[in-house]
């Protein structure tokens, strides 16, 4: 089930697999349900990847495979993925059959041309659906609207309703919950815009970002996110267009699931003013004037000497990586420059290695964990909770109520460029919460946390993508207020 009209609700689709079982003298005796995922990619589909494997690996102690209709194998961009997991079931001597289609899967020449329409048809619904998505959400972004993410340093989400009256302004974590409302950016706190105008006069007069990073560092401001400034967040700052007031959409896209592209300026969606700026136009445009001149000072050939250097000198190549060198224009220049950052990391003879960023994004990991660690125990002692570290295991003891324990998950990316995440609930400690953390794409911050059960947990494992469902979403905050409010204490009057 994908996020569809309720027709295909996996209780409506198993109702009618048992009457069709039912009439057909058939016993079901094993069921794979994959609710809430979309169909595009077998990808973050764990049940119809065990029924592949039972099927080749000899496992299926069944006949037949009953199939609610065509589309249900998924919504392939290619209508040839579909025919071949058919394919694979009829070679394994299991037959298929489809209860909601108006024809016998028997293998005529009709049945054939039905399915081969039916498979078009389902990735086509996909296709439709997507254009008039995005469509929909061009629309909004030209009216001014905020598309999703964070605000950003410096700002913050506005809720107004149908008509434009301002309703609330939304704290992190909080969504709107009227499909009506709107939500725009607005200056966050006075503090917050001062630092924002300064990063800008600081680096129109001449200062690069490493400096004022380090600058901001030593007076004790941190990011929005708690964390120390870089020269990477730094430079994202001088070039975001949302500070001076512009809603900018489409800089990169990943629809259908397929790779993951930056998108050339010409194909954003922009809404100029769309916002109350937080720097004047002359800021920006002068900053940005000056980001560009760093670049245009190199030709192609000299760009790629700077990222054989760097190469040479770190041994991997990443988008983070190049951010965070002084001497090196950013990565948005190779983009540019080159079409793509995977463009440019071919011609200087690098093919990056997933296994080389796997280590090196666990070893960044490993050595975040101690520190997230410590957030978590001083939010819960400053809730009023009372917390004990086990030296050993890591786990927390808190109030001497119940135990918890803090999870990193790595983001990664598949071949199609969806994001995924893994988190390991350890069985052996058997902790009452697994507090799971989930990355950004770029492993340098949190992006949001899970705060899990052990009572609702069934499996060792959890592989998540960006939208899992109720199942497991329903466990989803943007940050740990709700965690922390566990070991708030209260106190109670004695009744006379």
């Amino acid at each position: 089930m994908s996020t569809e009209p309720q027709t295909f609700s996996p209780e409506n689709q198993l109702a009618l697999i048992q009457r069709y079982a039912e009439e057909r003298g058939f016993d079901i005796v094993r069921v794979y349900e994959d609710a809430g995922r979309s169909g595009l990619t077998l990808e973050g589909r764990d049940a119809m990847r065990r029924l592949l494997a039972d099927v080749e690996g000899g496992r299926a102690n069944y006949e037949a495979i009953l199939v609610y209709d065509v589309s249900r194998w998924g919504r392939f961009q290619d209508a040839d993925e579909g025919a071949h997991h058919e394919h694979a079931c009829r070679k394994a001597g299991i037959t298929v059959h489809y209860c909601a289609e108006q024809f016998d899967n028997d293998g005529s020449i009709g049945s054939t041309l039905l399915k081969a329409v039916k498979r078009v048809m389902a990735g086509e619904y996909s296709r439709e659906l997507s254009v008039k998505v995005f469509a929909g959400q061009c629309r909004l972004v030209e009216k001014g609207f905020r598309q999703g993410g964070m605000a950003g340093y410096g700002l913050r989400r506005l809720l107004i309703d149908e008509h434009g009256a301002t309703k609330a302004e939304l704290r992190h974590g909080e969504r709107k919950s009227l499909q009506t409302d709107r939500v725009i950016l607005v200056p966050g706190p006075d503090a917050e815009v001062a630092t924002v105008r300064r990063i800008y006069a600081l680096f129109i007069t001449g200062e690069p970002e490493r400096a004022i990073a380090d600058r901001l560092n030593r007076e004790g401001i941190p990011t929005d996110l708690g964390r120390p400034w870089t020269r990477g967040t730094v430079h994202q700052i001088l070039t975001n267009p949302k500070y001076v007031g512009d809603n900018v959409y489409n800089r990169v896209s990943n629809k259908l699931k397929q790779r993951r592209v930056a998108n050339t300026p010409a194909l954003w969606i922009v809404a100029k003013g769309a916002f109350r700026p937080v720097v004047d136009a002359e800021a920006f445009e002068r900053a940005r004037a000056i980001v560009e001149d760093r670049s245009r000072r190199y030709d192609d050939a000299e760009l790629l000497d700077l990222l054989a250097r760097l190469l040479r000198a770190t041994g991997a190549l990443s988008s983070l990586v190049i951010d965070e060198r002084e001497e090196m224009p950013s990565s948005s220049v190779y983009r540019r420059r080159f079409g793509s950052l995977l463009r440019a990391y071919r011609l200087v003879g690098y093919a990056p290695d997933r296994d080389y960023r796997y280590l090196e994004a666990n070893r960044r990991l490993r050595l975040l964990h101690p520190e997230v660690l410590t957030a978590v125990r001083e939010g819960l002692e400053q809730a009023g909770g009372t917390v004990a570290r086990d030296p050993v295991t890591d786990l927390l003891d808190v109030n001497g109520e119940f135990t918890a324990s803090v999870v990193i998950a790595r983001y990664r990316s598949t071949a199609a460029g969806s994001a995924r995440w893994r988190i390991r609930l350890d069985s052996g400690l058997a902790p009452d919460v697994t507090v799971a953390i989930r990355m950004d794409a770029d492993n340098a911050a949190p992006l949001d946390y899970y705060v899990l059960p052990r009572i609702d947990m069934t499996e060792p494992h959890l592989r998540l993508a960006e939208s899992n469902g109720l199942s497991l979403d329903g466990y989803r905050f943007d940050d740990l207020d709700f965690f922390f409010s566990l070991a708030a204490r209260a106190s109670f009057t004695e009744a006379a």
